[in-house]
């Protein structure tokens, strides 16, 4: 069942029922820092939870029902940032769903890159018809863009995505590297039958690209799991395979997320890793995510969210200041998905994974 919290109180009361102890004096004022001591600098907003792919590891039936038309607005998501800024955020990645097909995302951009505090703007993106929405989004100050290629063959990208597209999005995205100073980094999901022609077919890509190629482990969650046991697989045969053809791991960014990333001398670009079921995953969490309706996920794969809209409609930033600390003595250690439990995560468009 899922709960909400509205203040910091409820939240600490819940964690003492749990038999553990922590006071507000040790909330440090200007960050967020959890029990564990990890400084979390580095909010995902989900914009939207509506896609308009169907990935077959996600939404193989395409989004159900009508999309809300309740999402944040423009001035809840300013009161959202400033907050996040004054406990040390410096790095906002806006995800979905897909947060292209909210229009004023060009406007959310801005409001990232205008919030004092706030350093790096972010988008995850399946990079439909990204030439259209490129000069908008270089205009608004993007930072960074993560896009999902699942595969570099284009009848495979149409099976995986229901979008016969992969032509002209790589297209654009060398219209991207050409035209702009955007940081790129693609992702594809790491699956049994497509692993080894994926990799050879990314190094060949980012062989004069600037660009990071992340592998990501296949997650289960519940609404995927007969997929997840036919094509999960290990990252480990691709580390052998680029540690014995001359990559080096680079050291992980302070505001970075979860990925390993490898180079090589006679390579521009670099290949990533990352990896959820390997031990200690979590043991670096930087981040906390909000959903396009103003909940709170402490982690992913969390078993709850906390319902914090009431301080970004109010344009309450102290209240939202407190309620943020508060929840932080119950930001769980670690997920389990080993235990094959992705909490209430159906599908990771919910929160943009």
């Amino acid at each position: 069942m899922k709960k909400s919290i509205h203040t910091p109180s409820a939240a600490l009361a819940e964690h003492r029922l749990s038999g553990s102890v922590f006071h507000h004096s040790e909330l440090t004022p200007d960050h967020l820092t959890d029990h564990f001591h990890r400084k979390l600098t580095y909010l995902r907003l989900s914009v939207t939870d509506f896609c308009n792919f169907r990935c077959n590891y996600c939404l193989p039936n395409g989004y159900q029902g009508k999309r809300p038309d309740n999402e944040l607005t423009l001035d809840e998501i300013s009161t959202l940032f400033t907050g996040f800024a004054a406990l040390g955020t410096t790095k906002v990645r806006l995800t979905g769903g897909e947060p292209s097909v909210r229009r004023d995302l060009p406007n959310i951009i801005a409001l990232t890159k205008s919030t004092a505090g706030i350093q790096t703007a972010c988008i995850s993106s399946n990079g439909y018809k990204l030439g259209k929405h490129l000069s908008a989004w270089r205009s608004a100050g993007l930072d960074k863009l993560n896009i999902s290629i699942d595969s570099f063959d284009p009848a495979i990208f149409h099976q995986i995505t229901g979008h016969d597209s992969l032509p002209q999005l790589l297209h654009d995205i060398d219209k991207l590297l050409d035209s702009t100073d955007i940081s790129l980094k693609l992702n594809g999901i790491l699956m049994a039958d497509t692993a080894y022609d994926n990799l050879m077919a990314a190094l060949d890509f980012i062989k004069d690209r600037p660009v990071a190629y992340r592998f990501i482990e296949f997650m289960q969650t519940s609404d995927n799991s007969q997929l997840f046991f036919a094509q999960h697989a290990s990252s480990q045969h691709i580390k052998s395979y680029l540690q014995e053809h001359g990559w080096t791991a680079t050291a992980r960014p302070t505001d970075g997320g979860p990925a390993i990333e490898y180079s090589h001398p006679d390579y521009l670009g670099k290949i990533g890793l990352i990896e959820p079921y390997a031990p200690r995953f979590c043991d670096n969490c930087n981040r906390l995510r909000v959903s396009s309706l103003g909940k709170v996920h402490l982690c992913l794969f969390d078993h709850q969210n906390y319902d914090i809209r009431t301080y970004l409609s109010a344009g309450d930033t102290d209240g939202l200041i407190g309620a943020l600390q508060g929840l932080m003595p119950i930001k769980p250690e670690h997920h389990h998905l080993h235990s094959a439990d992705s909490g209430i995560m159906r599908n990771l468009s919910m929160v943009g994974g």
